[in-house]
């Protein structure tokens, strides 16, 4: 699908999604309790139906029971031969792997899109150092052995999914288990995600410095009701327009105490120069006389699209570090950010591990989403600071983690037409 996006400023205000990094979490939780839960879940998306669809194939019972709730019944004994089928999503490949290990399950995993191109082989070496075997290096693959506990050792700059993906399934073996990183953590609150969603399930996990235990003999204890939380990372783009043009973008549903890293979208606005204020779970942003920055990257890659649209529009240089991780999400997102950016009328300069984003603004034109949901928000977004509309190829990416953005976007004032459906 591809769409023009008018040049106008969003304004009004929106309730959040649901985090799918907290959804994912919660649903493996729920799979693995002593019992049913009900489940909060205020939106949908195609990773989250992804972690779905694998866990009913191992066993778990998962239906919808009114708007907005979904009943777990958990696994009793897992499915024989299953087929789990991860689509795009890295989080349902990475959180599962170990799972299965853990389970004895003999498994078939495929998937989509980057995914088979996507870093695994450090969580797999460790997962073959523990008993598993798996059919190929890459997706599609079997994997085989019954997973035991006790050490994991994983290199620095790994993606927090590995160890997010060991931790969840920890209650599970008889040894417990520890995970040491080996040099510095990136992405560190997506890890503290994880131990937040395991405690409201009654699993306690320790925290050291760049290692995490689960002590053996912990069980999933289901709390009856849990509820996602509202999602900061696509919230951002919400927020990023805001700051842009008109009269301001608020978001409900948020919690700043949430362990998600992507609330720092807050004050990175407001050190670019947005008016940002918060108050009783909802965020906005007004626009300000926007600076340019130095964006530090390593806790917050999933921000960066939607600041560089920022970035591009204030005055001055923006820099952004640490971010060489960006090049193995669902497009390589330094080489997407700064050809968007350039696409649009600006100036980026792509580093190895970095942009230099020179400000100015953005004039319009036409861009590819290069098959990745946040690249197709930030290019909506930056339609709201242009002077001619924005063509966006492959817009429906966005359905990947939000599939009413575009009717989002609406509801705020944008004005967006399809021109045509590819085959």
């Amino acid at each position: 699908m591809d769409v023009v996006v008018d040049p106008r400023p969003l304004a009004g205000q929106i309730p959040a999604v649901a985090s799918k990094s907290d959804a994912h979490r919660l649903l493996i939780c729920a799979a693995l309790a002593d019992g049913p839960t009900e489940l909060g879940l205020q939106s949908l998306s195609q990773d989250i139906l992804a972690t779905m669809d694998c866990l009913k194939a191992l066993g778990a019972d998962i239906r919808q029971t009114a708007p907005n709730r979904w009943q777990i019944a958990p696994i009793q004994a897992p499915a024989a031969s299953p087929v789990l089928d991860c689509g795009e999503s890295g989080s349902t490949l990475r959180f599962l792997l170990p799972l299965v290990g853990a389970l004895g399950a003999e498994t078939a995993f495929q998937g989509r899109g980057r995914l088979p191109q996507r870093p695994l082989t450090q969580l797999t070496e460790q997962l073959e150092v523990h008993g598993m075997d798996f059919s190929a290096p890459t997706l599609p693959f079997s994997a085989s052995g019954r997973l035991t506990g006790g050490l994991f050792r994983l290199p620095g700059g790994v993606s927090s999914q590995f160890v997010t993906g060991l931790l969840l399934c920890a209650p599970l073996l008889e040894e417990g288990c520890r995970v040491e990183i080996e040099g510095n953590m990136e992405s560190a609150p997506y890890v503290d995600l994880t131990v937040s969603a395991m405690e409201r399930f009654g699993v306690a996990v320790q925290t050291f410095e760049n290692s995490w235990q689960v002590l053996p003999g912990q069980a999933y204890r289901s709390p009856g009701s849990v509820q996602a939380q509202g999602d900061w990372s696509n919230a951002a783009f919400w927020l990023c327009a805001g700051a842009l043009d008109g009269r301001g973008v608020a978001v409900t549903g948020l919690d700043l105490a949430s362990p998600q890293g992507d609330k720092a979208v807050l004050n990175i606005l407001t050190r670019m120069g947005a008016q940002v204020r918060w108050q009783d779970g909802v965020a906005q942003v007004s626009p300000g006389p926007l600076r340019g920055a130095v964006v530090d990257a390593a806790e917050i890659p999933d921000l960066i699209p939607a600041l560089s649209i920022v970035a591009a529009c204030a005055q001055g240089e923006t820099q952004v570090i640490h971010a060489g991780r960006l090049r193995l999400k669902e497009s390589d997102r330094l080489t997407a950010c700064a050809s968007l950016i350039r696409a649009l009328g600006g100036q980026a300069e792509e580093l190895p591990e970095g942009l230099i984003i020179q400000g100015g603004g953005l004039t319009g034109g036409r861009t590819e989403s290069f098959g990745d949901h946040r690249i197709a928000m930030a290019a909506a977004a930056a339609a709201c600071a242009c002077r001619r509309p924005v063509t966006i190829c492959g817009a429906q990416a966005a359905d990947k983690s939000y599939p009413a953005f575009w009717a989002d976007y609406q509801t705020l004032g944008g004005s967006v037409h399809e021109l045509h459906v590819r085959s």
